[in-house]
């Protein structure tokens, strides 16, 4: 009997054990669809068990006969919450790009545009000197202009107003939106490159430092094209931030939108990117959007690893878009971040956040002309709404206004 008892008391904690573990497995397999992975175990770049899934938490995911009609069916109506138990999120309906645009001019128009206004003020006066000539110069230098564009613009005006004589504010206004716009620069292609290439989704990487906004940045712009009726999916490839797949997550799940991320902290950058590109080709969607970790550009190891989440992507698909995540108040360091950033992968946009502080406005012109690359987006505020394309006339109109 003495030897029978601890065998009894060992079955009986395993079937406690047993018993408690079988919700949490219930529960983990309702919200992951996990992927088998088929990658070359013989790549040095693609790391075997990344543990990638896709969250399926916007819904249902269900897979059925690769290539068949109707495979992949996203159930979006609602999002369950389950740190909140019974709560659910709806899907929100983002607004019209029209419609932030009219928005975002507004907050400009609404903002303390010192550039602007200090401009008109000093080329109103009665008698423009070298002193006013002076002050114009430093006017553009501490909005973040750069010096070979504010030699430039400063020259212009400077012949215009010999020209054109007796000055009327209207006159001086109408001057200066022309010499702007042409800083600016008008002709850049500013259209984001989101169209399939046959059966393969166009892909977007967005990078930057730390603290930026990216995680965001990826959040709005997934309303941006879900309003533009794109099929979006996001990848979670920050997997060094605490949360970050999380965050990532939920904004999907705003607009109806599935996120890959992976179930492991620390787990290879690269390998989930590469799962999420994996999982949008095979689920037909327009875009797929990778968010990356923050990396500060003087750390060459991080830089390298971003270097490689870019070439293991491209095993699977061309990435269409990089889009590098500056914050506008930062003015001339922001400027150093793009150059480095472009050294390790081919930067095709620039987005500027915080863009609230217009009397940094310059940095929009000095961060072109560096990198050679236009700026395609403008972040105005916290709101998830206040992301909008950019639109040379109307930033130059708000900073006059």
């Amino acid at each position: 009997m003495n030897d029978i008892l601890p065998i009894v008391l060992s079955i009986l904690a395993a079937v406690v054990v047993i018993g408690a573990l079988i919700p949490v497995l219930i529960k983990t397999r309702r919200n992951i669809t996990r992927y088998p992975d088929t990658r070359d175990a013989n790549d040095p770049e693609v790391r075997s068990g990344g543990g990638t899934a896709v969250d399926d938490s916007t819904g249902t995911i269900e897979r059925g006969t690769p290539g068949g009609a109707g495979t992949d069916v996203v159930d979006t109506t609602t999002v369950p919450d389950d740190a909140a138990g019974l709560e659910t999120i709806p899907v929100e309906t983002p607004l019209p790009v029209a419609g932030r645009l009219t928005r975002l001019r507004e907050r400009l128009v609404r903002s303390n545009n010192i550039m602007g206004k200090g401009l008109l003020a000093l080329l109103s006066s009665d008698r423009i000197d070298e002193s006013v000539w002076d002050e114009v110069e430093e006017t553009l230098l501490l909005a973040d202009l750069g010096t070979e564009p504010t030699m430039q613009l400063v020259d212009a005006l400077r012949e215009r107003v010999k020209v054109l004589g007796t000055r009327t504010p209207e006159h001086v206004k109408a001057m200066l939106r022309e010499e702007l716009i042409k800083l600016v620069d008008p002709t850049m292609d500013r259209s984001l490159n989101v169209e399939r290439h046959g059966d393969k989704p166009a892909v977007m990487m967005v990078v930057g430092v730390n603290g930026v906004g990216k995680t965001t940045t990826v959040g709005k712009l997934a309303r941006v094209l879900v309003a533009e009726d794109k099929d979006v999916l996001l990848g979670a490839a920050d997997t060094f931030r605490a949360a970050a797949a999380e965050q990532l997550a939920t904004w999907g799940q705003r607009v109806g939108v599935p996120t890959v991320k992976s179930d492991i902290d620390g787990a290879d950058p690269a390998s989930v990117a590469y799962e999420a590109v994996k999982a949008g080709i095979e689920q037909e969607v327009d875009v797929v959007m990778i968010d990356t970790a923050g990396r500060l550009q003087n750390k060459v190891g991080l830089m390298d690893e971003l270097g490689k989440v870019k070439r293991v992507v491209e095993k699977l698909a061309e990435v269409d878009e990089v889009l590098l995540v500056l914050d506008a108040t930062t003015g001339q360091n922001g400027l150093n971040q793009a150059k480095v950033f472009s050294e390790v992968v081919n930067i095709t946009g620039i987005v500027l956040t915080k863009l609230d502080g217009t009397a940094k406005g310059g940095i929009v012109v000095a961060i072109q002309r560096a990198l050679g690359v236009p700026v395609k987006l403008v972040g105005l505020g916290e709101g998830a709404d206040d992301l909008a394309p950019f639109d040379t006339e109307s930033f130059v109109d708000a900073l006059l206004n």
